[in-house]
């Protein structure tokens, strides 16, 4: 399946080992990742030799192509709020997970058409995921 993982940039990048282990779950799992350069530690250095107008483009086409959209949601990101809007917008699927911990915006949770999930362990969200994939 093509899924596009959106994790905070920009907003902080203190989950960063998690958005990796994470990713490398899902494409363990054989599904493809087309942002999952973004869990790596290069991502800032990638992403600023494009200029914005070049991400909105690659983006949204990701969006655009992908089956669903999961995104960490424990660290506040405009991008990543925008990218779920548009997922959304673009009738995909949508899982947002955080974890336990952390606030996560009444924009997010309570959205019906968004999938909200809590974690605590790294294991208990790669649960969640392959849960939410297995319905599609």
């Amino acid at each position: 399946m093509n899924i596009y993982f959106a994790c905070s940039i920009t907003g902080g990048r203190e989950l960063e080992s998690f958005y990796r282990e994470f990713v490398a779950a899902l494409e363990a799992d054989r599904h493809i990742i087309p942002t999952s350069h973004l869990a790596q530690s290069e991502a800032m250095d990638g992403e600023r030799r494009l200029s914005p107008h070049d991400v909105y483009e690659r983006d949204v086409k990701w969006i655009r192509e992908c089956d669903a959209l999961i995104a960490e949601v424990g660290v506040p990101s405009h991008g990543v709020g925008y990218e779920i809007a548009y997922a959304l917008n673009a009738r995909k699927p949508v899982l947002c997970i955080a974890h336990q911990e952390r606030r996560v915006s009444k924009m997010i949770t309570g959205n019906p058409e968004v999938e909200m999930k809590t974690y605590s362990t790294l294991e208990e969200a790669i649960a969640h995921a392959r849960i939410f994939l297995d319905r599609l």
